[in-house]
């Protein structure tokens, strides 16, 4: 019998941990080479990690929920006579998932939900795997996985078989609510902070109301023993304050661990906001010929298969102002002492995930027309909510837009993710009185489509002369359309 030792492999971009999230195989099971084994959660992505090995697993070393550093031992293989690793072992694993997560091919990371539900199911895969992982590409010997623990009638899933983000399992150990019992709302199987919620919810009545307590509970006095005590009771202001009175019985704090995809972002916004003078310019924007616009889209046949929104002409409008100030697409390189402006503008759209916030970016998204660059924005948020996004397609963003107009809000202040010199927030649109001139040259209030922007850039980098102009370029194109046919 030889023992091969399975350690945590470097995911790359300076990352030094990682979380074990989900387990597919247990003690005594029959392994293949390059098969996917464990799934893992780093600061910045969720990557599935295949063994180098065929053979037995011999013991699991770390549980899910765990977060160790890179090197870890965290799985051991009994691979029998032969010792050798597939692909260079272990160690070369280590490099290629490195070099996978610094940006290798990016279209075999960018699956969407569809690509990932089998694997997320209960039921076998008896097709070859079709998407390459991190670090190894597919093998003739690794087009058979073991089935995934299915959940029984009963709910629970043995091994910690079930679907859920860390942190929703943390909150389901909070709440006293077996995670494996808990029903998924979500089409690909996922438990959601909801769905544990709801769970929870059901035994809280029993769990709360106790009839033999409240009727052995002494009566309530009344109301004039109240006014005579309260008369009599004498008036002393504290020295000190007093102590905050306890939580009813069965309440207690929640406590979420500050780790994976909130760790990054905090430090990211932390070092953003204290490291680039910030600089917020906002400019009230007439949006009733766009979304004129965007019905007109949505009513043509080449985009049936796009949802037409107005964050895409947004966008569109976005790249074409940066033509003009291409300064807005610059980088401050303090190492070199040097002001990089980038050829390329690779979009960053913010969308809020179950894991947290992530920015995934249209990669020189100005070689895109309107249509494609709908597909892509659709393709990459999906991507982001419901799948596992890869560091390539997180990583690597020059300007970032975030529409938080869908949350019915109007504006902010919003924060330059680190790297890049500017973001633009779009509020709710909302009808609003508006002073337009009339045929005739007056001046009188109409009801008009109306929205926010907001835009944050790095006062290093970008004079408020070039910020202005740029937001102003975006505005009038918003405000007209046709502008964008003259100026892209």
């Amino acid at each position: 019998m030889a023992i091969q030792e399975f350690t945590l492999p470097d995911p790359g971009e300076g990352l030094v941990e990682a979380e074990i999230v989900t387990w597919h195989v247990a003690a005594g099971d029959t392994v293949d080479v390059n098969q996917v084994v464990l799934e893992i959660e780093t600061a910045k992505s969720l990557v599935e990690l295949p063994i180098p090995w065929a053979g037995r697993v011999a013991s699991i070393l770390v549980p899910e929920g765990e977060t160790v550093e890179v090197g870890t031992p965290i799985v051991t293989i009994d691979v029998g006579g032969d010792t050798a690793p597939a692909d260079g072992g272990a160690a070369g694993a280590a490099d290629d998932v490195s070099g996978a997560a610094d940006g290798g091919e990016v279209a075999a990371e960018m699956q969407t939900a569809a690509d990932v539900a089998p694997a997320e199911t209960g039921e076998s895969d008896d097709e070859p795997q079709q998407k390459t992982l991190v670090g190894y590409g597919p093998t003739p010997s690794s087009s058979t996985r073991r089935a995934r623990r299915g959940r029984g009638a009963g709910g629970g899933a043995s091994g910690g078989g079930t679907l859920a983000a860390p942190a929703t399992r943390g909150f389901a150990k909070q709440q006293g609510v077996d995670i494996d019992t808990v029903e998924p709302s979500r089409e690909d199987g996922v438990v959601t902070r909801d769905d544990v919620k709801k769970a929870g919810g059901s035994n809280a009545p029993a769990a709360m109301s106790t009839p033999s307590v409240a009727s052995s509970a002494p009566p309530a006095p009344s109301a004039d023993t109240v006014a005579k005590a309260a008369a009599s009771a004498p008036s002393v202001r504290p020295d000190k304050p007093t102590a905050a009175a306890p939580a009813p019985a069965g309440l207690s704090d929640e406590r979420i661990p500050i780790k994976g995809v909130r760790k990054v972002t905090a430090q990211a916004m932390v070092s953003s906001a204290f490291t680039a003078p910030h600089v917020t310019e906002f400019l009230t924007v007439d949006m009733t010929r766009t979304m004129e616009f965007v019905r007109e889209l949505q009513g043509m046949r080449e985009l049936k298969d796009i949802k037409v929104t107005p964050l895409l002409v947004v966008a569109k409008a976005c790249l074409i102002a940066m033509q003009r100030e291409p300064m807005m697409n610059a980088l401050w390189d303090d190492a070199n002492g040097e002001i990089v402006i980038r050829s390329e503008v690779n979009l960053g759209i913010a969308a809020a995930t179950d894991r947290g916030l992530l920015v995934p970016n249209v990669k020189d998204a100005g070689r895109f027309g309107l249509g494609d660059l709908g597909r892509e924005i659709a393709k990459l948020v999906e991507i982001a909510r419901h799948g596992k996004p890869s560091p390539a397609i997180l990583n690597g963003g020059t300007f970032t837009i975030s529409n938080i107009g869908v949350f019915g809000v109007d504006s902010g202040t919003p924060i330059i993710k680190p790297g890049e010199s500017g973001i633009l927030a779009i509020g709710t649109v909302r009808p609003m009185p508006w002073v337009v001139e009339n045929e005739r040259g007056e001046q009188e209030m109409v009801i008009r489509q109306i929205a926010q922007l907001s835009l944050s850039f790095d006062h290093r980098i970008i004079d408020g002369d070039v910020g202005s102009r740029y937001l102003s370029t975006v505005g009038q194109i918003l405000e007209n359309p046709a502008k964008a046919m003259l100026w892209g």
